[in-house]
């Protein structure tokens, strides 16, 4: 793990390169030392039906979700939640300086004991 799930808004389809957002957000993650890189999943879901703020069309909306196996701690769990924020921040920059987006991300842990996992990609990766 880490798993993000990108939920976008889709008026955002011709103004954000998302699958250039997710390559940023897995390369990004992989320089973290506390994410094992054979974990790390990004996706992306565009959401067609959505209201916000004063229901302005042209508005926006990037919302990042971390789910993270339990066992590191606040402080590890915080600096890598800003690492993640700050890139997002940044490759997005350009669209939110032209049209009204909001963007938000949250981290959350999960139960180890709750989420049995299995896959053969670490037996895949190159050294």
């Amino acid at each position: 793990m880490p798993h993000f799930h990108v939920e976008y808004s889709g008026n955002l389809e011709d103004r954000v390169d998302m699958s250039g957002l997710c390559e940023r957000i897995r390369a990004t993650a992989a320089k973290i030392d506390t994410f094992p890189v054979a974990g790390i999943r990004v996706r992306a879901t565009r959401v067609d039906h959505y209201a916000i703020a004063d229901g302005n069309p042209a508005h926006g909306f990037v919302d990042i979700s971390i789910r993270l196996r339990a066992g590191r701690s606040g402080e590890v769990k915080q600096d890598a939640t800003q690492t993640i924020f700050e890139a997002c921040r940044e490759f997005l920059a350009p669209a939110m300086k032209e049209h009204p987006i909001a963007l938000s991300l949250e981290m959350r842990d999960i139960n180890p004991d709750l989420s049995p996992k299995t896959g053969t990609i670490r037996d895949h990766l190159r050294s």
